[in-house]
């Protein structure tokens, strides 16, 4: 089975060698990665060409957004699997793709749900918020919330299948995805009890009041679209969870 990995960057200097490292360090053989960049002005493709022999593809030019840069590496991916690791994101150790194929092949499933910790930015082991997957209901989509994106892989007939990311989206096309294919089309999945990725806070999605109000518009529109019965209150009630992820501990 190989796996295609997909990491959109703009301007990622500081943590793009990271992410390609960690990518490379997997102790499973058969993995594509892509790198499609936005076409940064700093030194982030100089560390991508410097890293040429161990990334299957890489492009830079302009695009309409991260999700118009996931599509075009969906596009040029030849992998079974799919999975996207952003460029300040990186896999939580090297097995982490090889428990990902052996969850596929032993459940027969179309896709894979697993754990993320947010981490300081400045401090990769220094644990902030741990996200679980664990206990994931498609109903769950209706109050916001949704299986970690970066620890979602998936069949790469789903995309073909049933669609793309929403590039008209700003910040929730992951979510409008991951409604689509598990709430709507039924797409059968397992999520596995490993943290998989490490991401950095201060995300888009997370980084002040003005982003977290976009976010959960396009919560809305996603649902909505989608025929999905919510409102704004069931929406915000997701955070009660988020408070009590503080307080856990993955390890």
């Amino acid at each position: 089975m190989k796996v295609s990995i997909i990491t959109v960057s703009y301007n990622c200097e500081t943590t793009i060698e990271d992410t390609i490292l960690s990518v490379a360090s997997q102790d499973y053989s058969s993995i594509e990665h892509i790198v499609i960049d936005g076409g940064s002005t700093d030194k982030t493709m100089d560390i991508v060409k410097k890293h040429g022999t161990i990334i299957q593809y890489y492009i830079s030019e302009p695009d309409n957004g991260i999700y118009d840069a996931m599509n075009k590496g969906i596009k040029l991916a030849t992998g079974d699997v799919i999975g996207i690791l952003n460029a300040d994101d990186i896999y939580f150790d090297r097995s982490c793709i090889s428990e990902v194929v052996y969850a596929f092949e032993e459940k027969g499933v179309s896709a894979i749900c697993g754990n993320l910790v947010y981490v300081a930015p400045d401090n990769l082991n220094k644990t902030v918020r741990f996200y679980s997957s664990r206990g994931f209901q498609p109903n769950m989509f209706a109050f916001g919330m949704m299986p970690a994106h970066p620890a979602f892989f998936v069949l790469r007939k789903c995309y073909l299948n049933f669609g793309l990311y929403k590039a008209d989206y700003r910040i929730a096309a992951d979510f409008e995805l991951l409604l689509r294919f598990l709430k709507i089309h039924g797409i059968s999945y397992h999520c596995i009890s490993k943290i998989l990725v490490k991401m950095r806070t201060g995300g888009v999605s997370t980084r002040n009041i003005k982003s977290n109000w976009i976010l959960n518009k396009e919560i809305l529109k996603a649902c909505k679209e989608n025929n999905i019965d919510t409102n704004m209150v069931k929406i915000f009630s997701k955070y009660f969870s988020k408070l009590r992820q503080l307080f856990q501990h993955p390890f």
